[in-house]
């Protein structure tokens, strides 16, 4: 058999036979590079797609973090879903107003975001315990305007305070406590620098009212100096207010003296905030509220907790 076609007439009858299987090889050959390429093409062009894509979302990503990173003010701003969900379940299952409870943390959010790019300094706290307090306030519908708030640091979040009682149709009559020192003062505690690089002053403070928090900014009383001091709260003492935010001295015994000093202060139905309430860093905060509600003789029920704050009414 081998030798029959390596015979030359062999060859010659099955030249053309041969020619033709060649032919269909080579078409099929070509065929199939030829759906390769265009394969090949639209593969690239998806890819050159997505490689725009990606650019695009790194591009957006950055200019994203720009804004709400924690350059300049220690906490980010930019919660997880899971995060914003929990909240908006706490502050649902504490105010009672399930229906409001989302918009209310949606608008508080946007409204620290906008605060701290256009305020001088920060607000303390975490995305979560900030806007919860913002959020839940109004919500429990205070009894009057009156606001007075234990320690501000810049301000910032007075202002935003203010803000989200206006959008309840609540006027806001502002008071605030603090030392004002030039940095954030926590007896007992060495706190490190401020990575905002802002001092804590009285001047920053109004700048920061006067941008954010517009009319009621003129209005809103500053007293300088520690809420243990008679005088100073001899000179703010003159009303009741209708919203305490107890943010001050985090130890035991300063957080014990504040809560004696507002149970005198606190309008009937008024709300108290008493911040950092079940943050490990601060138990001393915790421990002090325990310990006066633990004989049931004081004027504030405790309604619960959003975040790291406990929220109480007054009888």
């Amino acid at each position: 058999m081998p030798s029959l076609l390596r015979n030359r007439l062999t060859k010659r009858v099955l030249r053309p036979a041969a020619s033709l299987v060649d032919r269909r090889i080579r078409l099929r050959v070509e065929r199939s590079a030829e759906q390769l390429r265009r394969e090949f093409d639209v593969l690239h062009h998806e890819l050159d797609v997505l490689r725009r894509g990606t650019e695009d979302m790194r591009r957006s990503q950055y200019a994203l973090g720009l804004l709400l990173d924690g350059t300049g003010r220690g906490a980010h701003r930019i919660p997880p879903a899971g995060e914003m969900d929990e909240l908006v379940r706490q502050i649902a299952d504490l105010s009672g107003s399930e229906a409001h409870a989302r918009r209310s943390a949606v608008v508080a959010y946007r409204t620290v975001v906008a605060l701290e790019a256009l305020g001088v300094g920060r607000l303390a706290g975490s995305t979560s315990n900030v806007c919860g307090k913002l959020a839940t306030v109004p919500l429990l519908s205070p009894p009057n305007g009156s606001i007075l708030e234990i320690g501000t640091l810049y301000g910032l979040f007075a202002s935003a305070l203010t803000r989200m009682v206006h959008r309840a149709g609540i006027e806001p009559d502002l008071t605030i406590v603090d030392p004002l020192a030039g940095i954030q003062l926590q007896p007992g505690t060495a706190q490190p620098a401020d990575p905002t690089g802002t001092p804590v002053r009285e001047d920053v403070v109004r700048a920061n009212l006067a941008l954010c928090a517009g009319g009621s900014a003129r209005e809103a009383r500053i007293r300088q100096g520690l809420s243990s001091d008679p005088e100073v709260r001899k000179a703010v003492s003159d009303r009741a207010y209708g919203v305490i935010i107890v943010d001050g001295d985090h130890s035991q015994e300063g957080v014990a003296a504040d809560l004696d000093w507002v149970e005198r202060i606190v309008a009937p139905g008024g709300i108290v905030v008493l911040d950092d309430y079940g943050d490990a860093s601060w138990p001393g905060v915790q421990e002090a509220l325990d310990k006066h509600l633990a004989d049931g003789s004081s004027r504030l029920r405790m309604l619960g907790r959003v975040s790291t704050s406990a929220y109480l009414r007054a009888e």
